[in-house]
């Protein structure tokens, strides 16, 4: 593993209920404007929560065929989309098929297909609800002949799934990587289990207020569909071939709370080990970092934890902190990966988003959470982070290019 193999970001694309380019993600992030609405898709009028992140009017025409949308659970239809945009944004995928890799991250795989299909599963169950459906068609459709996987980290996955891709160009095992992370898991089944473990929003007035990650009225997140997808490739190369470059991947860290199945370790003790993990892989002192990218979920055990772990690595109020939940929504297995391109997105654009739906801080979280407008950033390291059920860590440092 080398370290002298720079990466690159230098493509985006994006399936999100805030907006299906990142351009337009980009722009609901700014003013804010949550994507949070009542569902559409299926009468949730009995279920104890019946708002989502949905992406409304999703079609996937121009990017599949009739037969290919038969064949895929819908959110391969949003990896394929998403993907295909930000290669496209790269200008293609600079190398050789077998030099050319993908990884994706998701928890549910094909969730819709697998309960739609519950004793009754037709010929194309199987491969329409497995896991790593989307790495397969991504690699057909954009000629991908190097390795192809899959990482299921829970709302880590896409996170995951993106240091990964920067670990094959680093260690040679590829020179340009599709990364990123799909989900689609917007059912009654989905919906009632969040419910009953306690974890989904409820009891709000308006809808576009549910999410409110570090707000002390905060009631929980509000779950997302969607797809983000990044192109990585080694720096070198996207110089020599003029590439616009968002920035650079420089730092990542992946460990395991080993605390609990679902609760994060109340002090943060895996989230901060996570982040020095990658501070240390970026070679970047805490102190350099100007912006940080919050996991922010909007449930009490994360924003406590992840607050006391930002305070922790940073000292109090000693960075600004975005929480883009409160916008997007909980994309689950796509979380980390949309929240990669928002870092991208922060790094090329020297700004900060606001965090949505912010009221009153949550005295016990010590963050300087921007709120309001934009706020201007000087160049400098931008820290993504995703935590996850199951106690698994990702988190991504990502930089202008320097000489």
């Amino acid at each position: 593993m080398s370290k002298d193999r720079r990466v690159a970001v230098t493509g985006l694309g994006v399936r999100s209920a805030a907006g299906a380019t990142p351009a337009a993600l980009w722009e609901a992030l700014l003013e804010p404007r949550p994507a949070a609405a009542a569902i559409r898709s299926f009468d949730a009028s009995a279920l104890p929560v019946d708002v989502a992140c949905e992406i409304p009017g999703f079609d996937p025409a121009g990017y599949l065929t009739p037969k290919q949308v038969a064949r895929t659970d819908r959110s391969v239809q949003f990896a394929l989309c998403a993907a295909t945009d930000a290669v496209r944004d790269a200008g293609g995928l600079a190398a050789v098929p077998e030099r050319r890799a993908v990884v994706t991250g998701t928890a549910y795989g094909g969730v819709l297909t697998q309960e739609e299909g519950i004793g009754r599963p037709r010929a194309l169950y199987v491969p329409k609800m497995m896991s790593n459906a989307g790495a397969f068609w991504i690699t057909t459709e954009h000629g991908i002949g190097g390795p192809s996987l899959t990482i299921s980290t829970a709302c880590a996955s896409g996170g995951h799934a993106v240091g990964e891709g920067m670990q094959l160009i680093r260690a040679g095992s590829a020179d340009v990587v599709v990364a990123g992370g799909h989900e689609a898991s917007l059912t009654p089944t989905n919906l009632l289990a969040f419910c009953r473990a306690g974890t989904l929003a409820t009891g709000f007035a308006d809808p576009a207020g549910a999410s409110r990650p570090f707000d002390a009225g905060r009631r929980g997140f509000v779950l997302a569909e969607g797809a983000a997808f990044v192109v990585l490739e080694r720096l070198e190369a996207a110089r020599a071939r003029g590439a616009r470059i968002y920035a650079e991947l420089t730092g990542y860290g992946r460990n395991s709370d080993a605390y609990h199945l679902t609760s994060p370790h109340p002090e943060g003790a895996g989230a901060r080990a996570c982040m020095e993990l990658a501070l240390a892989d970026a070679s970047v002192a805490a102190q350099e970092v100007v912006h940080v990218n919050a996991h922010g979920t909007g449930t009490e055990l994360n924003d406590l934890a992840e607050a006391r772990a930002i305070t922790a690595v940073f000292g109090a109020g000693a960075v600004p902190v975005t929480a883009p939940k409160a916008v997007t929504g909980h994309a689950i297995g796509a979380a980390g990966a949309l929240e990669a391109v928002i870092a991208a997105l922060s790094v090329a654009e020297g700004l900060a988003p606001p965090t949505a739906n912010l009221a009153q801080l949550d005295p016990r979280c010590e963050v300087d959470l921007v709120s309001g407008a934009p706020r201007k950033l000087p160049a400098g390291p931008v820290i993504s982070n995703s935590f996850a059920f199951g106690g698994h860590n990702a988190c991504l440092v990502l930089a202008p290019v320097q000489r």
